[in-house]
């Protein structure tokens, strides 16, 4: 019984058959390294086989550029969110800039408009801010930040860039209340600037309306005329703009028109405001007041009654004007 080989015999074995057969694969291949040199067969074989396996290689590839795919998509994806992100919170950003720049630009209108006024009509006046509002059905009030400190009196009259907004009524010390013309406790004697008819126009409880009760029947009144303050009473300065007629019916009495009106001013926008000086006394001759206060480079030449008054002003007048604040049986 013959034993098992435990190894194999080696390709090239020391005997004569592996002698021999080293001298044909070295023949061989010698052979072969001629017809390369020659003819490029083996190029060519190299270059059919290339064609044949590369599929193959593609096909065992593909795990690997499938994961380095979807770890390059993952990456990105990332990175896009992480910068959509980004931008998305600039775009919020750029927008509240924008919105505030043009808050900032519509208030900067609002005070040019201001200052044209003050300087156009000439008026000596303080600018103040407006810090609280209350537009209730019984009540018509803001509040400013200028006060006793600041100079402001009972009875000086509240303006914007487009007409009359009211009257101080209480000055506290940092603080003063004012009282629109659309309060129902307010009134205000006006004339209508088409045909000089003078009336009084009070406020309503509907807060963004002006009523003027006591039109005679045969009155030339008609809505789109414009309200001017007339003057009378001394309290408010003629000739500033009250409101505009909306509509002009019969009064449930029937002995008069009852008209209405909105109101010139900017009630419910308005942030800065115009605190009128030396207007809100009695008008009179200012000679006197020239001549009592003392001399100074400064001091103004004498003007009509409805120009800027002197800044030594007498200290009695106010009082006596600031009594009748609240009072809205005010007589044309």
């Amino acid at each position: 019984m013959a034993l098992a080989r435990e190894e194999s015999s080696p390709l090239f074995a020391g005997t004569v058959a592996g002698t021999l057969r080293l001298i044909i694969y070295l023949a061989l291949a010698m052979v072969l390294m001629v017809l390369d040199h020659r003819n490029g067969w083996i190029w060519r074989l190299r270059y059919t086989t290339s064609v044949l396996v590369e599929p193959v290689y593609r096909l065992a590839s593909l795990p690997a550029t499938g994961m380095r795919s979807l770890s390059v998509a993952f990456s990105d994806r990332k990175l896009l969110t992480e910068q959509n992100q980004r931008l998305r919170e600039d775009l919020l950003l750029a927008n509240a800039k924008l919105n505030r720049m043009a808050a900032v630009a519509e208030q900067n209108q609002r005070l040019k408009e201001l200052l044209d006024t003050q300087h156009s009509l000439d008026l000596n006046v303080q600018l103040a801010r407006v810090i609280d509002v209350d537009l209730g059905t019984s009540r018509r009030r803001m509040l400013v930040n200028l006060g006793t400190h600041d100079g402001v009196k009972p009875g000086q009259v509240v303006i914007d860039a487009h007409g009359v907004m009211g009257q101080v009524v209480e000055v506290m010390p940092r603080t003063s209340l004012v009282m629109l013309v659309t309060d129902p406790d307010h009134a205000i004697p006006v004339v209508i600037e088409r045909t000089g008819f003078r009336t009084v126009a009070y406020g309503t409880r509907e807060g963004d309306l002006l009523s003027l009760p006591n039109i005679s029947m045969a009155a030339d009144v008609h809505p789109g005329d414009k309200l001017l303050t007339s003057g009378l009473g001394g309290r408010f300065p003629p000739g500033f703009p009250v409101g505009e007629i909306q509509s002009v019916e019969p009064a449930a009495s029937g002995l008069f028109l009852e008209g209405r009106a909105r109101p010139a001013a900017d009630l419910d926008r308005s942030d800065n405001v115009l605190l009128l000086h030396d207007l809100a006394e009695p008008a009179g001759p200012p000679e006197p007041a020239v001549q009592a206060g003392p001399p100074s480079d400064l001091a103004p030449a004498p003007a009509p009654a409805t120009s800027t008054a002197p800044p030594a002003r007498p200290n009695a007048a106010p009082s006596a004007a600031a009594s009748a604040t609240t009072n809205p049986a005010v007589q044309p």
